[in-house]
């Protein structure tokens, strides 16, 4: 396992990295589909799944020709979703480890692809929300997540440079995109990310089949 060394800071993703948000998405996605008669996708899952709410919205609105706006379509994801948020759980050790950086004086920030009136809910029900220093969606952003921007930001507001900041997340494109942006790269295993599994070890600095491999010694701090 690859150590990484002088590490201040750590940035999150969220969903299927912090989050157990398997399937969540789907599901939602599938709903709004089947409502107009129209099959979810392999295609469209792949597609959307690194894009921000309202990137989303608007190709799926020209994708399949909807007369609704991007704002209506936003409006009723948020609304099939809100209520599982709220409740959403943590990965397995995710909180004991966040508490463990945070114990060390490891400046934690969030990068994600949600909205915050979806996140922020579930960061303070599952007793969080305080150990963050800042919080960067990718709407923010010029790039989504197969660029490094979003990771770059919360860098840049952490007050760390990227040789010494940590990158987690589940997802191949955005681990490739971190590692591009010069950070140390931990990818989490989901079970979403399953056939990436063997792509993901050989492209991140270390890779994590639960939190709890960090817990005896956070080595990467």
């Amino acid at each position: 396992m690859a150590i990484a060394h002088h590490m201040q800071a750590a940035v999150f993703d969220l969903d299927g990295t912090l989050l157990d948000s398997l399937g969540v998405w789907d599901d939602a996605d599938r709903d709004f589909l089947s409502r107009r008669g129209i099959p979810l996708t392999p295609d469209y899952t792949e597609a959307v799944k690194l894009m921000h709410l309202e990137e989303a919205a608007r190709y799926t609105k020209a994708r399949y020709a909807l007369s609704e706006r991007p704002e209506e379509i936003m409006d009723e994801w948020l609304a099939f979703i809100r209520a599982a948020y709220a409740e959403m759980p943590l990965k397995p050790y995710a909180k004991e480890y966040l508490l463990s950086l945070h114990e060390r004086g490891v400046k934690l920030a969030i990068a994600t692809s949600s909205d915050e009136k979806l996140f922020a809910p579930a960061l303070s029900h599952n007793g969080i929300k305080s150990l963050f220093t800042a919080a960067v969606m990718v709407r923010e952003v010029e790039r989504g997540k197969q660029f490094p921007d979003v990771y770059l930001e919360a860098a840049r507001r952490l007050g760390v440079p990227p040789e010494n900041c940590a990158v987690f997340e589940d997802i191949l494109p955005a681990v490739k995109a971190a590692k591009s942006g010069g950070f140390f790269t931990a990818a989490v295993f989901d079970e979403g990310s399953r056939g990436d599994e063997e792509a993901l070890r050989q492209t991140a600095n270390i890779y994590l089949n639960s939190f709890r491999e960090l817990l005896p010694s956070p080595i990467l701090f």
